[in-house]
C-alpha cells in the first residue's frame, strides 16, 4: 500500500512540477490567438471551454488501455507501477503536451502534418499511412470490446447486434460538428469515468487492500515467462505513454481559446489517465489475493483467476462488481463501455481530419466529409473481423511506434525553436530521452515478439539499443547541419 500512495503522489507533484518545466522549455504565449479564436469554421474549429476539453480530451485518450493495459501489465509485477509514473510523467504527458501545442501553432494540424514539417515529406507520407492504420484498428477494436461487454449486461442482445449500433453512432460522431455530440455528452461521460475510478480508490483503502510493495518485488513475475523489457511497456501504454494519443490532441487544439490552458488539457488529461491506470493496477494486483489463500500475492491470485480462462473484460467486471457492489458494478462496467466508444469515434475522426489535411480537402462541406469518411469506415468494418486478440497485439505495437514518430518530431521542433530565438540550452532533452527510450522498446519487441520476428532475446535487445543510437546519430548530424544553415542565413 506504501509504493502505491507514493506513486499517487508522485504523479500529482508532477503535474505541478515537471508539467510547469515543460511548458517553460515549450514557451507557452498567453498572448497568441489559438485557432479557434483566430479561424472558426462551425464544424472542427469551434471554442469551448478548457475543463470541457480536458474532459473530452481524457475520455479521447483514455479508451480501455488504462484499464485492460493496467490489469495485463500488473501481471509483470509491481514494477508496472514505477513504469506508470515516471512513463506518464516523463514520457507520455510531455509527447501530449508538446505534440498539442505544435499543432496549436500550426492552426491545429493534425499528427502527420506535425510529422512532415519537422522530418520531411517522405516521413510524413510513412506516417499518414501508419497512422490511418492504427486509427482503423482503434475504431476496430473499440466496437467489439464495448459490444462483448454490453452484450454481458444484456445478454438477449447479440454482440453483433451491439457492434452495429456501436459501428452507427461512430458514423455520426464522426461526420457532425464537434460541438454536436462530443462537446455536449463527452464531459459528462468523462466524469462518469473518473468517478469510476475514484469509486476503486476509495475501495482500495476502505478493504486496505493487499497491494503488494515495489521493494524486494521488482522482478519479472509473468506467468508465461515474458520479460519486462520491452513486453510491459507495450502492455501499458495509454496509462505511461501512448503515440495514439498525438492523433487526439489536435481535435482539442482546434477548440482551445488560449494557451495557458494548455498544460491543464493536455499534460493534465495525461496525469489523469495515469492515475486511473495506477488504481486499475493496484486493484488488480489485490482484489484476488482472498480469493486464492494459497497464493503468495495478489498478483499470483491475478494471475491464477487469468488461468482458469476469464478474459480482461471478466476481470474487470469481478473486480467493479466486488468492490462496489450491484449497482456500483454496473456503473462501473458502463463507464467502461464508455470509454472505448469515445476513443473509436474520435480516432475515426482524427482519420479523416488526417486525410483531408493530407489532400487539403476542405471539411466544412458535409459530401466532402462522407468522400474521406465512408471508405474509411468501409476498412474499419472489414478489420473487425480479425481476431480480437491479433488486432489487439498489433494494435499496441503500432500504438508505441507512432511514439517514436512524435517524440523525434517534437524533439526537432524544440530544437529549431530554441536556435531561432538564439539559445542554446538543451531543454529538447525532454523529448529526447523518452524518444530513444521508445525507439529501444519497439524495435526490441517486433524483433522478439512471437507476432513479430521472434529471433533470440539478447540479439533483439542489441538491435533495439543500437537503433536508438542511430536514430540520436542521425538527429546530432542533422543539429549541424541545421545550425550551419541558420549561421549562413545570418
Amino acid at each position: 500500500m506504501i509504493s502505491f500512495i507514493i506513486a499517487l503522489l508522485l504523479l500529482i507533484v508532477g503535474y505541478f512540477t515537471y508539467g510547469k518545466f515543460a511548458e517553460k522549455v515549450f514557451k507557452t504565449d498567453y498572448n497568441r490567438k489559438t485557432p479557434a479564436i483566430a479561424n472558426p469554421d462551425g464544424v472542427d474549429y469551434i471554442p469551448m471551454p478548457w475543463w470541457k476539453l480536458f474532459l473530452i480530451q481524457f475520455l479521447n485518450i483514455a479508451g480501455t488501455g488504462p484499464i485492460f493495459g493496467a490489469v495485463m501489465g500488473i501481471m509483470f509485477g509491481p514494477a508496472a507501477f514505477l513504469w506508470i509514473v515516471f512513463g506518464c510523467i516523463f514520457g507520455g504527458a510531455v509527447h501530449d503536451f508538446i505534440s498539442a501545442m505544435i499543432s496549436i501553432r500550426q492552426n491545429g494540424a493534425s499528427l502527420t502534418e506535425i510529422v512532415g514539417t519537422q522530418l520531411g515529406k517522405g516521413i510524413k507520407t510513412l506516417m499518414l499511412l501508419f497512422t490511418i492504420v492504427l486509427l482503423v484498428m482503434v475504431g476496430a477494436v473499440f466496437v467489439s470490446q464495448p459490444a462483448a461487454l454490453l452484450h454481458g449486461l444484456v445478454p438477449k442482445v447479440s454482440v453483433t447486434a451491439f457492434a452495429v449500433i456501436v459501428f452507427c453512432y461512430y458514423i455520426l460522431a464522426t461526420l457532425l460538428p464537434v460541438d454536436k455530440i462530443i462537446g455536449k455528452i463527452y464531459p459528462v461521460f468523462g466524469f462518469i469515468f473518473i468517478f469510476m475510478a475514484l469509486g476503486l480508490l476509495f475501495s482500495i483503502f476502505r478493504t486496505n487492500a493487499p497491494i503488494p510493495e515495489i521493494w524486494g518485488n521488482l522482478k519479472d513475475m509473468h506467468p508465461k515467462g515474458l520479460p519486462i523489457f520491452p513486453m510491459m511497456f507495450v502492455s501499458i501504454a495509454c496509462g505511461a505513454i501512448s503515440g495514439f494519443h498525438a492523433t487526439q490532441s489536435p481535435l482539442m487544439a482546434r477548440c482551445i481559446t488560449n494557451e495557458r490552458y494548455g498544460r491543464r488539457v493536455f499534460y493534465g488529461a495525461m496525469i489523469t489517465e495515469g492515475i486511473v491506470a495506477l488504481i486499475w493496477a493496484a486493484s488488480a494486483s489485490s482484489f484476488f489475493a482472498g480469493m486464492f489463500p494459497d497464493c503468495a500475492n495478489g498478483i499470483e491470485a491475478l494471475q491464477k483467476y487469468s488461468a482458469q480462462g476469464h478474459e480482461t473484460a471478466e476481470i474487470v467486471a469481478a473486480i467493479c462488481k466486488g468492490w462496489l457492489g450491484t449497482v456500483g458494478g454496473i456503473l462501473a462496467i458502463i463507464g467502461v463501455v464508455v470509454a472505448p466508444i469515445t476513443s473509436g469515434d474520435t480516432a475515426l475522426r482524427s482519420g479523416r481530419l488526417i486525410i483531408a489535411d493530407f489532400l487539403h480537402f476542405d471539411q466544412k462541406p458535409l459530401l466532402k466529409r462522407l468522400a474521406i469518411a465512408v471508405p474509411m469506415f468501409a476498412v474499419t468494418f472489414l478489420v473487425m473481423n480479425l481476431k480480437s486478440d491479433v488486432l489487439w497485439r498489433y494494435f499496441a505495437w503500432s500504438n508505441q511506434t507512432l511514439s517514436i514518430f512524435t517524440l523525434w518530431a517534437c524533439t526537432v521542433y524544440l530544437y529549431k525553436n530554441n536556435r531561432n530565438h538564439g539559445g542554446r540550452s538543451f531543454h529538447f532533452f525532454i523529448t529526447i530521452i523518452p524518444a530513444m527510450f521508445m525507439t529501444a522498446v519497439c524495435f526490441t519487441y517486433i524483433l522478439s515478439a512471437p507476432e513479430g520476428f521472434h529471433l533470440n532475446y539478447t540479439l533483439s535487445v542489441a538491435c533495439g539499443v543500437a537503433m536508438a543510437v542511430i536514430f540520436l546519430t542521425l538527429f546530432i548530424f542533422w543539429t549541424r547541419k541545421y545550425k550551419n544553415s541558420i549561421q549562413k542565413q545570418n
